[in-house]
């Protein structure tokens, strides 16, 4: 068995009748493989059981502790492939906003936690000849980084596959009943006692800086205050400027219904700009962001005076821990120059917002999230992260940050499914209260393939949100150009 931290538990405790915190991937493929013969889902299952011994978070069974006394744990339990590998088929014509909305409804539908928390879906009847593979997980036994692990466990730099170790003799855990999850979780409380004392230093101190609660009254004054007390657990760097929110319409309680918009932005194009303007591919990734939100917003005449922050994921595994799977992220708020007329302008901006982010980011405790997570009994987790969020969303005070915005890198080489080759890998990501609105990027081969994700109920033009991001990069593009001066 192995328990979960106080980290993944709160994606756990974060889902309701509204929010679910399922991460997704959406794999575009060739219909026919290698061999001549169409992507099945007997073909999609006997992959998957093939790898499924390089796959613990797939195996994994939640096994839940009476009266809350400890964090779940996971059990390597039965996986039945039928349960979790699905598929059906797009009306006609099979375009990609009929795939969106599909799929937008599938990643907001919370997973069984009687079964391993994943599932697929092979999708057929999309145009061009084309299927697509839509593997949801669950935040609670994978972050960006290890998720990204998974897809590379399932994918190959070769139509013919490649030689896997071969799959040892496993014997699947039997949940334990009740009493003896109680018992565990009884005799867990010295281990939790023990990590709330070893947490409240660095978490008090560096309280301000966790992105969630940073914008709840009286924060900024405990952080301050055990700063004082706790020295040389608040490094002192010069201070940032203040970072507030402002309001939009999208930083608001969110409802049950989501909205995709899918697109891809040409990598070459994105590079240009880097080398252009001396930046990195993340910088100019924001500086996308803040411009197409810009515009977005001006022509709806909702643009705040203020700039937008955008909260930005970062992993914090290390070498040592990667293939552990779970959660290993913290997280920048950024301030976006959405108030910049000026597009070379806004580069500049994210160029130096992103630098004070990381600087501050490297300057706090790598673990700071699950630090803050463990000062909370986990009798108490569930109700109490569900109590921070609602006041966190509340329109009486400011948002945490407006937007998520995170971009993960990818290959540069072809790819193949089963003999099949991925044409492109979008995210799908998760949305919660007080930000509606998601925009995550993956890259492959020469793309930036582009996941927005929303609530239609707040966003109710996603589609805009994703053309704008076409027109700020044709925009920034066309700047470089020097202009053709007229012959005499």
């Amino acid at each position: 068995m192995r328990r979960l931290t106080s980290l993944d538990a709160f994606f756990l405790a974060t889902e309701d009748a509204r929010t679910v915190a399922n991460v997704s991937a959406l794999t575009i493929l060739e219909r026919k493989r290698a061999n001549g013969r169409r992507l099945t889902r007997h073909a999609v299952k006997s992959l998957f059981a093939q790898r499924l011994h390089l796959l613990p978070p797939l195996r994994w069974q939640l096994a839940e502790v009476p009266l809350g006394v400890a964090h779940p744990s996971w059990v390597d339990g039965e996986v039945d492939l039928d349960f979790h590998i699905r598929e059906f088929a797009l009306p006609a014509p099979g375009d990609d906003v009929a795939l969106a909305e599909h799929v937008a409804r599938l990643a907001a539908e919370p997973m069984n936690r009687s079964r391993p928390l994943w599932e697929a879906y092979l999708i057929h009847g999309l145009s061009d000849d084309r299927v697509a593979l839509l593997i949801k997980l669950h935040h609670s036994a994978v972050d960006g980084v290890s998720g990204g692990e998974i897809l590379r466990t399932l994918l190959d730099e070769s139509p013919h596959g490649r030689e896997l170790p071969p799959a040892p003799a496993r014997q699947t855990e039997p949940v334990p009943n009740r009493l003896a999850m109680l018992l565990r979780g009884v005799a867990d409380i010295p281990r939790q006692q023990i990590a709330a004392v070893n947490a409240a230093r660095p978490a008090l101190a560096n309280l301000d800086k966790v992105a969630t609660i940073r914008s709840l009254p009286g924060v900024g004054q405990i952080a301050s205050l055990a700063g004082r007390f706790s020295k040389g657990s608040r490094p002192e760097l010069a201070a940032p400027p203040e970072l507030v929110a402002p309001h939009t319409a999208f930083n608001a309680r969110i409802t049950p219904n989501r909205s995709l918009a899918l697109l891809s932005l040409p990598l070459p194009e994105v590079l240009q700009l880097k080398q252009a303007h001396g930046a990195t591919v993340n910088d100019i990734v924001v500086a996308l962001c803040a411009g197409a939100l810009r515009t977005w917003l001006a022509d709806k005449e909702e643009l705040p005076d203020e700039t937008l922050l955008a909260m930005v994921p970062v992993s914090v595994r290390t070498a040592e821990e990667q293939g552990t799977f779970g959660n290993k992220v913290s997280t920048m708020v950024v301030a976006l120059p959405t108030d910049e007329a000026n597009p070379v302008g806004r580069i500049r901006a994210c160029r130096d917002s992103l630098l004070q982010a990381k600087q501050q980011q490297k300057a706090q405790p790598p673990n700071l999230m699950q630090h803050a997570n463990d000062l909370v009994p986990p009798v108490l987790f569930g109700s109490a992260m569900r109590t921070v969020l609602r006041l966190a969303s509340s329109r009486r005070l400011n948002p945490a940050a407006n937007v998520v915005i995170s971009n993960v890198p990818g290959p540069r080489t072809p790819l193949y499914f089963a003999g099949a080759r991925v044409l492109a890998n979008y995210p799908v990501s998760t949305i919660v209260d007080g930000m509606a609105l998601n925009i995550t990027l993956f890259s492959y081969l020469d793309k930036l393939q582009i996941g927005v994700t929303a609530d239609p109920e707040l966003v109710p033009d996603v589609d805009l949100l994703a053309r704008a991001l076409v027109n700020e990069l044709e925009l920034q593009v066309s700047l470089l150009k020097p202009a053709k001066t007229k012959r005499r």
